[in-house]
């Protein structure tokens, strides 16, 4: 079984006692093509789940990211300033945005787990 956890907006959550690892899945990879600039926050910021944490900017498309739970940016993978098409070649491991402290780890219940977010995925087509 994954121990992702997923958002209707499509971006994954890892956790790890209270620090999430944070990016977009690859099926939102994918509907962006390939990525050209990812914009992440700084380190220390806080952040409110459902409000606008990065962007990531496509041949196809600008998008926000939004923050999956609540908490302060402890790390931002700053691979992605230099190469940010890690996102399309690994979305779900190198490609990662953010690591979160979280401050409400309950939130974390609020998110789908990988069956019903392919569920949800196979819905939107």
């Amino acid at each position: 079984m994954s121990k992702e956890r997923y958002t209707e907006e499509h971006e994954w959550v890892r956790a790890e006692n209270d620090i999430c690892t944070v990016g977009i899945s690859v099926y939102a990879q994918e509907q962006l093509g390939d990525v050209v600039y990812v914009e992440l926050p700084e380190v220390g910021r806080q952040l409110q789940k459902g409000k606008e944490m990065a962007v990531v900017e496509s041949v196809k498309a600008a998008s926000e990211v939004y923050a999956p739970v609540s908490g302060e940016v402890v790390e931002v993978n700053g691979a992605l300033t230099g190469d940010p098409a890690t996102v399309n070649r690994d979305a779900m491991g190198e490609g990662w945005f953010v690591k979160i402290r979280m401050s409400n780890p309950a939130e974390l219940d609020q998110l789908m787990d990988a069956d019903a977010y392919k569920t949800y995925v196979e819905g939107l087509s």
